[in-house]
């Protein structure tokens, strides 16, 4: 099978029989394949690879339209509504791959019709193997209709996992911060989840209009109650997008708590170093003061060596203010 993927670029193919089971076939065997009025078909494949891309112009039966909006570089999520009630679909769902970063997104595309479902991926999506699980333990999508239901369902699910560990990180930040009064909460790791939570509300946003898209407008190959399912999916990415914005304003407002709390820290500081120095140069100056008044009967004025046991009596005072600053722990 690894052979087949690398020279095909088909990841699975899979025959739905109608009652939540599928059966796999190989890539030689779509072109002769025959469907049975019960049936329908899932073709996923990997658009990195140049047969698949060969494969979907070639023979595929798509329009050129059709394969040029699949294939193009960049997008984000949308629907695009085809004539004969086919539909392009295009979804995004948590990077869980290694070394990735969750908010960066990946894309899932999907053309489908009404016994027919071809999606294409370019980095691994573990949304689509719960779907394959699913089919394997004979409990998955039934119908066309289903198996897109069944993948934007799992990429809801993974969203709700993410929204559940940013939530849960910034739930301990902030603990931290209202029980520990030194604990300075790290900048980097409130701005990485703001990060996040600003890149899933991108994608997340357009998302939750496809799913409201698809509950107004039913298409006659949906069963009938898929459209209680997207609203059900839109009304979850409702919640999680207002969660994501939560996140936000929460992280926002332990920054503002931890500037104010810093520049507080700051300004007691200040105002002790001032405090301090004005009390070590207050008796001094009271000796100078009183030293320097222009009246009669100043000690020492006569006396040759006055100015140098004044420096030395001043200089006793700011030793003495000195050890006694030290012993109360002022400095």
């Amino acid at each position: 099978m690894p052979d087949e993927i690398g020279r095909t670029g088909l990841l699975h193919a899979l025959v739905l029989n109608g009652q939540g089971g599928a059966r796999r076939i190989a890539y030689a065997d779509i072109s002769s394949l025959k469907l049975a009025a019960h049936e329908s078909l899932w073709l996923h494949w990997d658009r990195s690879q140049a047969q698949a891309q060969a494969w979907l112009r070639d023979r595929s039966g798509l329009s050129a339209f059709a394969c040029d909006v699949l294939l193009e570089e960049n997008t984000r999520p949308r629907l695009l509504a085809l004539p004969g009630d086919e539909l392009l679909l295009f979804l995004r769902g948590v990077n869980l791959n290694p070394d990735a970063e969750p908010e960066d997104m990946v894309s899932l595309r999907v053309f489908a019709d009404a016994r027919r479902v071809i999606s294409l991926r370019l980095r691994p999506l573990r949304s689509t193997e719960v779907v394959l699980q699913q089919l394997d333990a004979g409990v998955g999508p039934k119908t066309a209709s289903e198996v897109l239901l069944g993948l934007a369902d799992a990429l809801t699910e993974r969203v709700d996992e993410l929204v559940a560990v940013l939530t849960e990180k910034l739930d301990g930040e902030e603990d931290r911060v209202e029980t520990d009064e030194r604990y300075t909460p790290p900048q980097d790791k409130l701005l990485s989840l703001r990060r996040q939570a600003a890149g899933l509300r991108r994608f997340l946003l357009p998302q939750r209009e496809i799913y409201a898209q698809l509950t107004r407008n039913r298409l006659p190959w949906f069963v009938d109650d898929d459209t209680d399912y997207w609203n059900e999916l839109s009304n979850r990415l409702i919640r999680y997008l207002e969660e994501l914005e939560l996140v936000r304003e929460r992280v926002n407002l332990v920054l503002e708590a931890e500037e104010e709390r810093r520049m507080r820290e700051r300004m007691n500081r200040t105002m002790y170093l001032l405090g301090i120095i004005t009390g070590f140069f207050l008796p001094m100056s009271f000796l100078t003061g009183l030293l320097g008044i222009n009246v009669g009967g100043i000690p020492g004025s006569e006396h040759p060596y006055g100015f140098v046991v004044a420096c030395v009596l001043i200089g006793a005072v700011a030793c003495f203010q000195w050890w006694i600053f030290r012993r109360l722990k002022w400095v």
